[in-house]
């Protein structure tokens, strides 16, 4: 009898804590966005959920994780002590390129411009115009509205950008987390795609989980210029 009670007494233990492990990572409470202060803060980069703190809130159920870059960004972004090509990213997040959801506008001058070419939408005086039929149901599938949302990219500025396209497109922004930049990561989920052997380097995109779009699939909307 009593070693019976010793066995039923382990087994909910180890359910109490399989149930507590899940509810840590699916369930926590996460704090309401929050704009952090100085340079960053123009770069709309939050206070508590960044670069350094991310790695607490990956793998939650109730969440997708985006990071909004190009493979190889036609930008110069070497000149401001970047990289225009996406030489890693963090384990969870997935690359949805910023600059074919919209066109991308107020880069430093030295920096130059970006991709040029189609758009799901077109921004204008602060208004988010649909190119495609498909365009808005695109957006909610790579950005699910019941979820919350993870931003990242190079340095926080594609980040902020997109963020603030959502919202203005209906999006709950107490939903969405401009995370920061890679380029400034240093936790333990670190994914290299950039390999440098013999003084040659190569890039191995074959692991980065990519969302493509194929604008000649889609339907052109003819909007009035």
């Amino acid at each position: 009898m009593k070693k019976n009670i010793i066995i039923t007494l382990c087994a909910l233990l180890f359910v109490t804590v399989s149930i507590f492990g899940l509810v840590k990572i699916t369930d926590a409470h996460l704090p309401k966005p929050e704009v952090t202060s100085g340079v960053r803060g123009e770069l709309g980069i939050d206070k508590n959920i960044n670069e350094e703190t991310i790695d607490n809130c990956l793998q939650r159920t109730d969440s997708v994780y985006r990071d909004m870059r190009m493979l190889i960004d036609p930008a110069n972004y070497e000149a401001i002590s970047g990289d225009a090509y996406l030489s890693g990213f963090v384990q969870g997040f997935e690359v949805v390129p910023l600059p074919y959801l919209v066109n991308v506008t107020g880069l430093p001058k030295k920096v130059g411009n970006t991709y040029q070419g189609e758009t799901l939408f077109t921004e204008k005086d602060g208004k988010y115009i649909a190119n495609y039929e498909e365009s808005m149901e695109i957006l909610e599938y790579l950005f699910p509205k019941d979820k919350n949302i993870f931003l990242m990219c190079g340095g926080g500025g594609y980040a902020d950008m997109t963020k603030t396209m959502l919202v203005k497109l209906g999006w709950d922004e107490d939903k969405i987390y401009n995370v920061g930049g890679y380029w400034y990561y240093n936790g333990k989920n670190n994914v290299t795609v950039k390999n440098t052997k013999h003084g040659k380097t190569t890039y191995d995109f074959w692991k980065v989980p990519y969302h493509d779009i194929d604008f000649n699939s889609l339907h052109e909307v003819k909007n009035e210029k």
